[in-house]
Parts: structure tokens; sequence; C-alpha cells
């Protein structure tokens, strides 16, 4: 195994928790947290809203494809954006990192919890309802997951100890 395959990189819906968890996780393992919107904000000096308003969603997606390829986060906990997986080079760059995370929400609790589809900055056609989003990438989280963890009607407390539990089974896997 790679001496710098020791961060874990969340995966899943806007809404899933990346962020949330993410800060969680970096504190239990004692690792540093980073979440890739907030680096294409800073990169941009700009929110993804603006970005996908003034340039559009496909722009943003290329945005994200060239801050993610170009970061190196050894031993860190990456909270991705939900549209990193529409780029195989970046999913492949990041599995140099670490073990992909996919945090599996149902849509109905993702619906729930996301109300401001329109204003959150999503990569999605300007038509494409948050159903067909869901529908259409989580083919790709579970594509490029190595660990998928279920979600649905857990609490953080589970989902963190679920997911401390799979990132331990898989590294003493790969050292076996």
């Amino acid at each position: 195994m790679n001496q710098f395959s020791t961060s874990l990189i969340l995966i899943g819906m806007p809404g899933a928790g990346k962020t949330t968890l993410g800060i969680l996780l970096a504190e239990s393992l004692s690792k540093d947290f980073v979440d890739t919107d907030r680096l294409i904000e800073q990169q941009q000096q700009k929110t993804l809203q603006d970005i996908v308003d003034s340039q559009g969603y496909l722009a943003l997606r290329a945005i994200e494809e060239n801050v993610l390829l170009n970061m190196h986060y050894p031993n860190h906990i990456i909270a991705t954006g939900g549209s990193a997986v529409y780029s195989d080079k970046v999913m492949q760059h990041l599995r140099h990192f670490g073990q992909s995370v996919f945090l599996d929400v149902p849509l109905s609790e993702l619906s729930a919890r996301v109300t401001n589809v329109n204003t959150r900055g999503l990569a999605r056609k300007p038509d494409q309802s948050f159903e067909d989003l869901y529908n259409e990438r989580r083919a790709l989280y579970q594509r490029y997951a190595n660990i998928i963890i279920d979600c649905a009607g857990k609490t953080r407390e589970k989902i963190l100890e679920e997911i401390i539990y799979e990132e331990a089974e898989a590294y003493s896997g790969k050292d076996a």
C-alpha cells in the first residue's frame, strides 16, 4: 500500500452529510479535513451557485475536475462535491490517497434535507430534477466506492462507527 494512502474520501449526493461527517471523522481519527467545494469557491472567489449561474453546470464540473486533479491531501478526510464522480480521472487520482466511502442516503431523506435545490450550486442540467440527479449519480457512487455505508435512518454516531470499522477492515485486508 502506498504510504500516502491514508485518507478517506467521502462521496455521495448533496445532503448526504459528507461535510458534517467529514469534520467529525477528522476529529475522531486525528486527521485534517478538506471540503473540495470550499476549495473550488476559494480558488474561483465565487460560490458554486454563482459559477453555475454565470458559466453553467458543465463549467462547474470542469473547474471541479481541475481543482481535484491538482490537490494532494495524504492523511486527510476529504469531502468531495457530489459531482466529483463524473470524472474518472478525478476518482482515479483520489484513489491514490485512500479509500472512497459512499454515504448512501435514500432519496426520501436527501429530499427532506436538501430544500434549496435551485440555489445550492448543484452541477446539474437546468431542467434536471433532484430525483433524476440522484438516479443518475447513484450508480457512479457505487462504481467508485471502496466502502458503501447504508445511512438509511441512522444517527451520525452510528454512521461514524460504521465508517471507522469498515475503513479499519479495508486496510487490514490490504496488509494481509
